[in-house]
């Protein structure tokens, strides 16, 4: 049988996680080139860029949006400001706000910039104003008017002895302060649009602006006129100048000339040399481009550049993309190095991929495909769609993958197993709509399935060479109409001879594939709402299906009946996988949750809460160790199943506790109390720690041992016990050593001391009210058993009537003579206490005051304290020498009311104690 030996999944955790980072705005890169800081919302992220891990995370408390940032030159502040008008300094590498204050500015400020020696903080407000701050004293020293409009770009001059401050806003210009006299030296005209980037060259003489005019112009600092205006064809959003000492030959750089690299809406890096004000190299594009795409020039086209930085320490070149992707690249062959996705935006499906599931392949709300490294969490970005893609799908090796998109074509991409790097070997156009969906075969890279919105379902043949040069053209072999509304899904069978494919039009269906075409087998109906997803079991002849519905079904595949019906999602049901040989199912919903379900009992094992929206992507590895997730949260998990390990946790623990529960026994057995104590409260075994004080309650002198005992306990080890006699008063079988417990800790502890334990005000108002309760049920007792000692002393003179005629004294003591709690108003004085016991005449006064005791008990009620006093002043008077068998007989119930008198008076001062910690 495939589950002799097979072991149940419990559990999955998050093994690592694919977040966004970057969603737009301002990125820096520190100054020893190896953090990123990147805006996100409300917080800003700190990227390693070795690792691609986010290894600190800035956040505002007030939850606004972050504006601008900046981080001064020796990497040690970040100074951020917020939509709520506030500047806040940052240790950012504890994480930690050092100082806020208020911004001045009547608008957000839009642009930030640190001086060279780190001291001075320029910030520009849209409200046309620049203010300088010293973030070492703490003030504003410089208050710069003049611009209009937003100032959307600040910069110091390179060398701080010079004190100039470079601006921009919407009048185009470029504006020069003297921050020496707080004036505006200049203003530099020569763009027609808007100034992105400012770069100067090494002796600080020269200055290179950017705008989105497409221009670039070489500025002479000392004489602050044009040197020289290079036309670059296409709005240009960052400029980086090149040292005139390197050799950068690979790029087209021959002479010692004024160099620089432009990055901008075409998406290519270009180099110019100044003085010819030519370019000298362009970027290759990526090879699925097409040369049509390249002349285009396109404001919302996602491949546009947005930011260029430079890497000087390191020779290399950080460049950003309109859809926030992150790319290095290495100088001088402009080589890219690494690349990182800021922002997913929605994951629509994800893919283990490589053969050792070394990376995933994701499908975005993009007409792109990302290749991630897990190790790295590096992205290579895939070019060849030109609309959404929408599903993807593996083959059985792990090196082969094929993609499906809204532009109505299939593609099949192909990795490198040495380099890692991913090509299109293979495409095809037949679907007349959006293809939705796509399958691979199972036992051979020989042929995918495609479902598409225009209700078909095609059938195409892979070539048996595919070449990493030349792209294959791709032909349908078998085009079929298979449901009334869209295809949503389908699926290939392990053994690749038949075919499920599930529908919008709340249908699941049934095909043979073969080489004369599709052939229809049967129709599963049941579902109440469109199907999302089918799979098959690799072992059973059962196909899963999951529905808009919220539920999940198993159908047979002889009689096209349903078996069973999973139903615990809230919303829709969009994937569903089997894992553990086909016995259980994995399935992810609308509602952001994954469950794990055990099909033989119908039983949803465990449900993993970690992400905020639709889970669109499900897959499990080929090893059955781990599976991906994708959400339209942009989030990316990876998971990993951990029942093995929390087995052996939980048989590691077990096997401590019987060690540690035979210690325990030996330390009891050996009356080692203290170290038998110390252990159970360290087992957190409040059951354990009863044991140990009732045994050491039962030993001689046990008041003087608990004693000892407890007060060598450490305060944590007290805090525990206090913990634990809140349970055990609650119940009247254990309320005795709980209040031997808290007699000692009440007694021997200061009331400071016990304050500071972890909750003692919630303890003790939990003790006082069942405290007294105990000490009601007390009272009670003792009210009851002096109505029996008074029916008990009726009864005997009643029995010794002839006796006394025969002159025998009667033996009239109580059956306890328990010690008075104080004298009352009622108690009558008797004046037998001073003569000879066995006085007839004192016995019979006794006995009248005892009678008289009686009425007044019957008139009023009387506490149980009172009654014990008056019982014991007729004790002392009424004591003969007679009878020595029936007082004999009577000491075992003589020690029960001592017994009970004892933890009464304890109770009381307990009680007094509790409520004046709690007060």
């Amino acid at each position: 049988m495939a589950t002799a030996n097979l072991q149940f999944k419990t559990n999955y955790s998050v093994l690592s996680k694919i977040e966004p980072f970057y969603k737009g705005g301002k990125v820096q890169v520190s100054k020893d080139e190896q953090f990123m800081f990147c805006i996100s919302g409300s917080h800003v992220n700190v990227l390693e860029i070795c690792t691609g891990k986010i290894v600190h995370r800035i956040e505002h408390d007030d939850q606004e949006d972050i504006t601008s940032f900046a981080l001064s030159c020796d990497d040690e502040l970040l100074v951020t400001a917020s939509r709520a008008l506030l500047l806040k300094q940052w240790d950012w590498k504890q994480a930690q706000c050092t100082r806020s204050w208020k911004a001045i500015h009547t608008v957000p400020v839009a642009s930030m910039s640190f001086d060279p020696t780190s001291t001075l903080v320029a910030t520009g407000g849209c409200d046309g104003t620049i203010k300088l701050w010293d973030v070492v004293k703490q003030y504003c020293t410089h208050n710069l008017k003049g611009s209009s409009g937003v100032v959307h770009l600040v910069q110091f001059h390179p060398d701080a002895q010079k004190l100039q401050l470079f601006s921009s806003s919407l009048d185009y210009g470029i504006r020069m302060w003297d921050l020496r006299s707080s004036q505006c030296v200049c203003v530099l005209q020569s763009h027609f649009s808007a100034v992105t980037d400012l770069s100067f060259s090494g002796d600080g003489q020269t200055m290179i602006s950017s705008g989105r005019d497409k221009i670039c112009t070489v500025w002479d600092l000392k004489t602050q006129n044009v040197k020289r205006t290079v036309p670059v064809y296409e709005a240009v959003e960052g400029v980086v100048l090149l040292n005139e000492e390197g050799d950068f030959s690979e790029i087209g750089v021959q002479n010692k000339g004024l160099h620089f690299i432009t990055a901008g809406s075409k998406g290519l890096l270009r180099v110019w040399e100044a003085s010819t004000a030519r370019c000298v190299f362009t970027q290759v594009p990526p090879a699925t481009l097409t040369s049509s795409d390249d002349g285009e020039d396109k404001e919302d086209d996602p491949r546009s550049l947005t930011y260029l930085l430079p890497l000087a320490n390191s020779s290399r070149l950080a460049t950003v993309t309109a859809e926030h992707n992150i790319l290095i690249y290495q100088l001088p062959a402009l080589m890219t190095q690494q690349q990182f996705v800021g922002y997913n935006d929605e994951v629509l499906d994800v893919k283990f991929l490589g053969k050792a599931d070394s990376h995933i392949v994701v499908a975005t709300n993009s007409c792109q495909i990302k290749v991630f490294e897990l190790q790295t969490n590096s992205c290579q970005i895939l070019y060849g769609h030109t609309d959404i893609v929408l599903s993807l799908d593996v083959f059985k090796k792990g090196s082969l993958f094929a993609s499906c998109a809204k532009d109505r074509s299939v593609r099949v991409w192909q990795m490198d197993d040495d380099s890692g790097q991913v090509h299109c070997v293979a495409y095809g156009l037949s679907h007349t709509n959006a293809v939705g969906s796509i399958a691979c075969s199972k036992l051979k890279e020989s042929f995918i399935v495609t479902g598409s919105q225009d209700c078909t379902i095609k059938v195409w043949d892979l070539p048996q060479n595919l070449s990493n040069t030349e792209q294959e053209q791709l032909t349908a072999r078998t085009t079929e109409k298979a449901h009334d509304k869209d295809v949503n899904s389908v699926a290939v069978s392990p053994n690749d001879k038949l075919l499920a494919s599930g529908s919008q039009d709340r249908t699941a269906k049934l095909w043979t594939l073969g080489v004369e075409g599709l052939g229809l087998l049967g129709v599963f109906r049941g579902h109440r709402r469109g199907v999302w997803a089918v799979s098959f079991s690799p072992v059973d002849q059962v196909l899963a299906t999951s529905s808009a519905d919220g539920a999940t079904k198993l159908w047979g595949l002889q009689d096209f009946g349903c078996l069973k019906t999973f139903e615990g999602h809230d919303a829709s049901v969009l994937k569903v996988v089997f894992v553990s040989r086909g016995t259980q199912l994995l399935t992810s919903g609308s509602d952001g949750l994954v469950k794990l379900w055990t099909i033989k009992t119908n039983e949803c094992v465990k449900t993993l809460d970690a992400h905020q929206d639709k889970v669109w992507g499900l897959h499990n590895s080929r090893k059955d160790d781990k599976m991906v997730t994708g959400s339209a949260d942009s989030n990316i998990t990876v998971w990993q199943d951990v029942t093995k390990v929390e087995l052996a946790e939980e048989q590691a623990k077990q096997e401590d506790q019987i060690i540690k529960q035979q210690e325990l026994s030996n330390l009891l057995h050996e009356k080692k109390y203290l170290k038998a104590l110390g252990l159970a409260i360290s087992l957190d075994q409040p059951h354990t720690v009863l044991t140990v004080i009732k045994a050491i309650r039962q030993t001689e002198k046990s008041e003087e041992l608990l004693e000892r005992t407890l007060l060598k306990l450490r305060q944590d080890q007290k805090e525990s016990l206090l913990r634990y006699c809140v349970v055990w008063n609650t119940n009247a079988r254990n309320c005795h050593q709980a209040q031997a417990v808290l007699r000692v800790l009440l007694t021997h502890l200061p009331p400071e001391e016990l304050l500071q334990y972890q909750g003692t005000r919630a303890h003790l108002e939990g003790l006082i009210p069942y405290t007294e309760r105990h000490m009601q049920r007390i009272g009670n007792l003792m009210q009851s058993s002096m109505f029996l000692n008074y029916m008990w002393q009726k009864m005997r003179v009643v029995g010794t009537t002839a006796r006394m005629d025969q002159d025998e004294e009667m033996d009239t003591s109580p059956l306890g003579s328990a010690q008075p709690f104080s004298v009352t108003d009622k108690e009558k004085p008797s004046d037998c206490g001073d003569k000879e016991e066995g006085d007839s005449d004192c016995e019979e006064e006794e006995m009248a005051n005892g009678s008289n005791v009686n009425e007044e008990e019957g008139a009023e009620e009387v506490s149980a304290t009172n009654k014990a006093s008056a019982v014991r002043t007729r004790q002392n008077g009424a004591q003969t020498n007679g009878n020595h068998s029936d007082s004999d007989g009577s000491s075992e119930d003589e020690g029960e009311d001592k017994s009970v008198d004892h933890m009464a008076f304890k109770e009381m001062n307990i009680i007094s104690k509790l409520e004046t910690l709690a007060s």
